[in-house]
């Protein structure tokens, strides 16, 4: 599996790409409405070509039918990657990748200190990348050479047809380091060899479109170290921080939180309650050293689990989560392990 392949859970209904890879075999993955969850990597299965074109064209729930080809609901928007492929025990082929599901304009170069100072650029190809595609360049590379290899610059843009998210322009510059460049060998995305590659838009990778930031809420900035600190002091005086000890079982549903209504409220405003409650109560929960607490959020659409699930993966203080109750709540209830 590499970063921008499309996968699915093995026991849920989700499906996303692979955005990166996190420690403890653990895999983030993005799923619609750019919500992204960590999941154990024996939880997933990677999506074929012709799974996919079938998922697109066949439903359950209706008769089948021939229908327009229509592009992915989820787009691998990560994946573009310089790799070094081995032609004998000497020398390497320099090959430009594209793992996303974006068309990639773009120009690579070689960037060295010029005789009289400054940079002098070097263009060694242009084109355009189709999705999962590649392209060899013609220059060869010495391996005992490496410490004279160049500053490898690529500038590209980013296309699909038709409506689409703008996206900034990628610029990138790579100078690779012995020790660490050739210390270990990887199967290529696209090419399905082996050889040696840094991906160039980790860091500046742009996420897929999400929900505006207007209606997305703030994250609660308790932060429980500074809790845990203000609770070991001692109190002499009544009027010091107190944690209030959440139950074990904590209800999101809008019934629970507003038994009296929701009024005027707007689905953006529940969502942003949902969450606040949830952040408080977990928080609460690690300051007061609970071991565990058990979060009931409902099926629905998934939302409000796959966002509880993104920020549980990268709380500090979580040890690990799970679905809790799965006889009664199904996919409904998240029990987190506090560390």
């Amino acid at each position: 599996m590499n970063i921008g392949d499309k996968v699915r859970l093995l026991r849920a209904k989700e499906q996303g790409v692979i955005s990166r890879f996190l420690p403890g075999d653990m895999i983030e993955i993005e799923i619609e409405d750019g919500f992204r969850i960590p999941v154990m990597r024996s939880e997933l299965v990677a999506v074929s070509p012709l799974e996919a074109e079938r998922l697109l064209k066949t439903s359950t729930f209706a008769p089948q039918k021939t229908i327009a080809a229509t592009a992915p609901a989820i787009l691998s928007n990560q994946g573009i990657y310089l790799a070094f492929l081995p032609v004998n025990d000497r020398e390497y082929t320099l090959h430009l990748i594209n793992n996303t599901d974006w068309e990639f304009p773009y120009v690579l170069g070689e960037e060295s200190a010029a005789p009289g100072g400054g940079a002098q650029f070097r263009g060694v190809g242009s084109g355009t990348l189709k999705p999962k595609s590649q392209q060899k360049m013609n220059d060869h590379y010495e391996h005992a050479k490496f410490d004279e290899w160049p500053t490898f610059v690529v500038q590209g843009l980013w296309f699909r047809a038709g409506k689409a998210s703008l996206r900034a322009p990628l610029i990138k510059r790579f100078k690779g380091r012995a020790a660490t460049f050739f210390s270990k060998k990887a199967t290529v995305p696209v090419l399905n060899q082996p050889g040696f590659m840094t991906q160039l838009d980790a860091e500046s990778a742009e996420q897929a479109p999400q929900t505006p930031s207007s209606n997305r809420p703030r994250p609660v900035t308790i932060r429980p170290d500074e809790l845990k600190a203000e609770m070991l002091k001692p109190k002499s005086d009544p009027s010091d921080v107190s944690v209030e000890r959440p139950t074990s079982v904590v209800d999101l549903h809008v019934e629970s939180l507003l038994p009296s209504g929701t009024g005027n409220r707007t689905p953006s405003d529940l969502l942003t309650l949902q969450l606040h409650t949830f952040e408080k109560n977990l928080e609460n929960a690690i300051a007061s050293g609970m071991s565990d607490i058990t979060f009931i959020h409902g099926v629905g659409s998934g939302a409000l689990r796959s966002e509880l699930h993104r920020r549980l993966g990268q709380h500090p203080n979580v040890k690990f989560f799970e679905d809790a109750q799965k006889q009664k709540f199904g996919y409904g209830a998240t029990k987190v392990t506090i560390k």
